[in-house]
């Protein structure tokens, strides 16, 4: 009994207030956007506002639980909860329900739950338990192997499903692997892969390539030390293509000019190679496989984009970095968005005064689109509200994770803060039209009993791990 009241004592109140804050602004704001169909009161159940109600109550239940569990059961059972969660996504690919396209769901009776929200909490556990495992050490090849199974097994389930929205959610992972010792020129590398594939989607895959090869011969004369070499490398790879370029003229042949820089590049590539292992040239090395990676990246793009994205989520891409207009179709949605925020002006139409809001126009506008309700009646200051509390929540959470005596703990809260910080940029991003609309509802605000289930577990598992912060845990 001593122990329950010393945790109860220990919790941080400030994330709770913050964390009920939060749910009870949320709910306000979908009610707002299904009151025109209530007739039974707020506790309607079947309207969103009266589902929601139940949902929240059931999350305070759960906070409960949470907390009186021993904080040794977060660790002893974490990879058998990660076993049971893998057996459940496979579940939901056989008896699951598809819903807009996606066989994500389990339904009972009018409720739906989505297995793919609750797997990322419980993969938050099985990867702290791994990183603070005996003699881990992530910058072992094999080590690391062990920490990417943990974060890939999930979304490779999850997007048979197929749900890309909750796939991308993982990468919110490699923030965590940083802050534990994860090679920052690797962080660096995928900043720059994320910058190629918008890049990719923009420009000509020949001018692309082009400028790799330039970027390379540069980084390659600096890290060589040689201005000679380079402009050797680059009269033979001019010459190379030049030659192609002719026998590709002359035979009249329908090969592009990135096949043929493709061509061109793999006998400079072998030769260069054979040559740096021989000298021990490593560094040069680095600098031709990061060019290999970059061009394998370009190929894996136009490949995905066209055989793996389905049509509506291409142009959904297209349309959002400007390359199409559709405010008819993929872009009603964002377009409608945007007319509602911008409609608020600075304090809003009032509370359930918002037009767009009542009559519609904004599909998924409890989900999804929350944020345009705050935006249209409570305006830029409701808007500026919202920010804040979530910057000062995540600020609240990186507090807690910095003080914590624990690395599983650490790691824990900034699996937590990762994946609530996607969540939010995400969700604000698409419904201003900043990113593609992928389906990521916004933390604690948004209609739906699996979102709100799965970040008050991620809270209260952290907040219970954080009340014992003083006890020897692992």
């Amino acid at each position: 009994m001593v122990q329950r009241n010393s945790i109860f004592a220990n919790l941080d109140l400030i994330s709770i207030l913050l964390w009920l804050v939060m749910m009870v602004f949320g709910w306000m704001n979908i009610y707002s956007a299904n009151i025109m169909e209530a007739d039974g009161g707020i506790f309607d159940l079947s309207q969103r506002f009266g589902k929601q109600l139940i949902w929240i109550g059931a999350s305070i239940v759960l906070a409960m639980l949470l907390l009186v569990l021993d904080v040794k059961f977060y660790i002893y059972f974490s990879y058998f909860l990660y076993l049971i969660l893998l057996g459940v996504l496979l579940g939901v690919l056989i008896f699951g329900k598809e819903i807009n396209g996606a066989k994500s769901w389990f339904v009972i009776g009018r409720f739906q739950l989505q297995p793919s929200e609750f797997a990322k909490p419980i993969t938050a556990l099985a990867l702290a338990n791994l990183l603070t495992s005996y003699n881990y050490n992530l910058r072992r090849f094999w080590h690391l192997v062990q920490a990417g199974a943990i974060i890939l097994a999930p979304p490779m389930l999850i997007i048979l499903q197929p749900d890309l929205g909750s796939v991308l959610i993982y990468s919110a992972f490699i923030l965590v692997l940083f802050r534990e010792g994860f090679s920052a020129n690797v962080m660096m590398m995928l900043a720059t892969l994320g910058l190629l594939f918008f890049t990719t989607l923009l420009l000509d895959k020949d001018l692309i390539l082009l400028i790799l090869v330039m970027v390379s011969l540069i980084m390659y004369m600096f890290v060589a030390r040689s201005f000679k070499k380079g402009v050797i490398n680059a009269l033979w790879i001019a010459g190379i293509f030049g030659l192609l370029y002719g026998i590709n003229y002359l035979l009249q042949t329908e090969f592009s000019l990135f096949m043929l820089g493709l061509a061109t590049l793999v006998p400079v590539s072998l030769v260069i190679a054979v040559k740096g292992f021989r000298m021990r040239e490593y560094v040069q090395l680095q600098v031709l496989a990061g060019l290999i990676i970059s061009v394998a990246f370009i190929i894996s793009v136009d490949f995905a984009m066209n055989n793996v994205l389905k049509p509506h989520q291409q142009h959904r891409i297209y349309v959002t970095l400007g390359l199409e207009d559709d405010p008819q179709g993929v872009g009603y949605n964002v377009n409608q968005s945007k007319i509602a925020i911008g409609s608020g002006g600075f304090s809003g139409k009032g509370y359930l005064n918002g037009t767009q809001t009542k009559l519609h126009f904004v599909p998924e506008q409890s989900t999804d689109f929350i944020f345009c309700t705050v935006g249209e009646e409570w305006g830029f200051l409701g808007t500026t509200f919202v920010i804040l509390l979530y910057a000062g929540f995540l600020l609240r959470m990186i507090f807690l994770a910095e003080r914590q005596r624990s690395s599983f703990s650490r790691i824990f809260g900034y699996s937590f803060i990762s994946i609530m910080l996607i969540h939010f940029m995400v969700n604000v991003g698409m419904t201003i039209g900043l990113l593609p609309v992928i389906g990521i509802p916004l933390p604690f605000f948004s209609y739906g009993g699996s979102s709100l289930w799965t970040f008050t577990m991620f809270l209260f598992i952290f907040l219970r791990l954080d009340a014992s912060r003083l006890e020897l845990l692992r």
